[in-house]
């Protein structure tokens, strides 16, 4: 048999371009560790992130061309990440997170927390180590879909200890206060609050920080994106007009603090009757695309309205950790490969970034 260099090896994989960066992964340093010996060729692909939606065709890509080699006779891949961090310039950044993703709504009943809860699941169900924190201060409702309603954190040297479930390291202000009792704060007991919530928490070494922010454009919302070294901002809306209007306050909102706007989510975009599977636009239709052609922004992904996803928050598992194949599954699980594409490329592209406002109160 013939003998197989490396040289042979990555210029087959030369031939695999990446459609973000425009270049070949050999080029952009992706291809590491190639080991040849006895006709096993064995290498390392590192992506920029473990949710890369094109991964496995990376993979697929690889083994083909590199298998197609005179004398190889067997491809052994593996896929790795190493997630970059982006922040915004100026801001102070957090010990161990690379990456924050702040998922907002203009208004609130669209479904935000829902977005966040299961963004943040499918992040961690592609191997990215991923925290998410409730910010809602009035409405925290992410222990209950998370599964951790009724338990509490400790507190170790000052530092709280936050919980876990489906992979995910989480903190709400919902673990401290009781769910029947309502917050009663005035704005600087909120900022104090969520300040702690975000730096005091010892959230260990994280690729992602999805940040489930209150509903609307107010102080609490401006004390995180000020304050937070937050990487790009998600913005939940449904498809009706009173809805729209709110979200384009929301854009407007990350702008003015420069943060960029990875794009839309249009939550409950269509109903598909389970009976008869006819598609009903119950909030209706095209909304979101109106809205991020005016905004000059992406829909990042369309997420039905669907009892199962209603009914596995409710129940404290997150549809995509409980049915990871179901359809309603899957759109978050591209949302999330989606949301960290858009960050690994950010220096590239520089999305969204206006002119910096120095007062975004005034």
């Amino acid at each position: 048999m013939p003998e197989v260099t490396e040289q042979q090896v990555l210029k087959a994989l030369g031939r695999i371009m990446d459609p973000d960066f425009g270049k070949d992964i050999v080029s952009l340093g992706f291809v590491k560790d190639v080991r040849i010996e006895d006709g096993v060729v064995a290498f390392t692909i590192e992506l920029t992130t473990p949710a890369c939606p094109v991964k496995e065709e990376f993979r697929r890509q690889a083994e083909e061309l590199v298998g197609g080699i005179p004398g190889v006779r067997e491809v052994r891949v593996t896929m790795s990440a190493n997630v970059a961090a982006h922040a915004r310039p100026g801001a102070r950044a957090i010990a161990g997170i690379r990456n924050i993703i702040a998922v907002a709504s203009g208004k609130g009943g669209v479904g935000k927390s829902t977005t966040a809860v299961n963004l943040a699941v499918a992040l961690a169900a592609s191997g990215a180590r991923t925290g998410l924190l409730d910010a809602d201060i009035y409405g925290p409702s992410v222990p209950r879909m998370m599964g951790l309603e009724g338990r509490q954190p400790r507190v170790k040297d000052k530092t709280i200890l936050p919980l876990g479930n489906f992979g995910v390291t989480t903190m709400s202000i919902g673990f401290m206060v009781p769910e029947e009792q309502a917050v009663i704060w005035r704005g600087p007991m909120v900022a104090g609050a969520l300040t702690q919530l975000l730096r005091d928490v010892a959230w260990g070494e994280l690729d992602y920080l999805v940040i489930d922010l209150p509903p609307g454009t107010g102080d609490a919302q401006l004390t995180l994106v000020q304050n937070a070294p937050v990487s790009g901002a998600v913005v939940v809306t449904t498809p009706q007009d009173v809805a729209l209007a709110d979200a384009r306050k929301g854009v407007a909102m990350f702008r003015k603090v420069n943060v960029p706007v990875l794009g839309v989510v249009e939550n409950m975009s269509v109903f598909i009757c389970p009976h008869c599977g006819e598609a009903s636009h119950v909030f209706a239709e095209g909304g979101a695309d109106r809205l991020a052609a005016e905004q000059g922004v992406d829909v990042l992904a369309r997420i039905p309205l669907d009892i199962r996803i209603r009914e596995t928050s409710d129940a404290g598992a997150p549809v995509v950790a409980s049915a990871p194949d179901s359809p309603q599954a899957r759109a978050y699980l591209e949302l999330a490969g989606e949301v960290a594409r858009r960050i690994s490329t950010l220096e590239r592209r520089k999305v969204d970034i206006p002119v910096t406002v120095r007062n975004p109160e005034g």
